[in-house]
């Protein structure tokens, strides 16, 4: 990737594209390869205290929330999820920068229409995705949850700030801001529930092989591949996707 002269936000909304130059600083060079750096180290935390442990590292992700254009809350819930499966998976290595890429792709960090992340990590209102039925580009999944978790009870859609769909989440959902309901429209949830099904798929990601199919595993496209790696590469130094 080339130097990055400056910053390009899709303004998804409105179908727009905001750009904006840095004059400030110099432009920061953005790493080429796989698996993306891991960032700025999240620092060791006591995840099994009461309540919303994420909120332990709002002191590590306010000071860079600006320069990456995430809001605390969101890089708390993306850093959590990381610190966890350090802890409990450390084999996997899935640094919080690669939950970060999904996240903006997906998402734009639980902000995409408008949509906003509450302290506690919630993500209103809630992001639904196109139904899944087989149109042009894209997969036919017929209902398989009654509409209870996607609000579709004809074909299945993709829910919340990492885009799970109703089957996925089922069997992989889990509960991660203290409140003992998985949700896939919390952030905690979705980042920490996304790690583990990554983790689980690719094995160790700090290797090329492992990330890639990881990746892969979670969305079959070698575009979407490019576009988180290019999203958590620019996190693992500091910047903006």
């Amino acid at each position: 990737m080339k130097t990055r002269l400056c910053w390009m936000l899709t303004a998804l909304a409105v179908g727009s594209i905001v750009a904006a130059c840095g004059t400030s600083e110099p432009p920061r060079e953005i790493p080429e390869g796989i698996p993306p750096g891991a960032g700025t180290p999240v620092p060791a935390i006591d995840f099994n205290a009461p309540g919303r442990t994420a909120d332990l590292l709002l002191e590590w992700a306010e000071p860079q929330s600006d320069a990456v254009n995430i809001s605390a809350p969101a890089l708390a819930a993306y850093g959590h999820a990381a610190a966890i499966m350090a802890d409990t998976s450390p084999d996997c290595g899935i640094a919080w920068t690669t939950l970060a890429g999904i996240g903006f792709i997906e998402s734009r960090h639980g902000t995409y229409q408008g949509s906003t992340v509450a302290a506690d990590g919630t993500v209103s209102p809630q992001i639904r995705g196109i139904p899944l039925d087989g149109g042009p580009g894209v997969a036919e999944i017929p209902d398989t949850d009654g509409g209870l978790l996607d609000g579709d009870a004809v074909h299945d859609r993709a829910m919340g700030p990492m885009q799970f769909i109703p089957e996925t989440w089922r069997k992989w959902g889990v509960d991660a801001n203290g409140d003992a309901t998985p949700n896939p429209d919390n952030l905690d949830d979705a980042a920490l529930t996304a790690a583990r099904y990554l983790c689980a798929r690719g094995g160790d990601l700090r290797t090329a092989e492992g990330w890639e199919r990881a990746l892969m595993a979670y969305n079959q496209s070698g575009a979407y591949l490019r576009d988180v790696r290019d999203a958590a590469a620019a996190y693992s130094v500091g910047t903006r996707a």
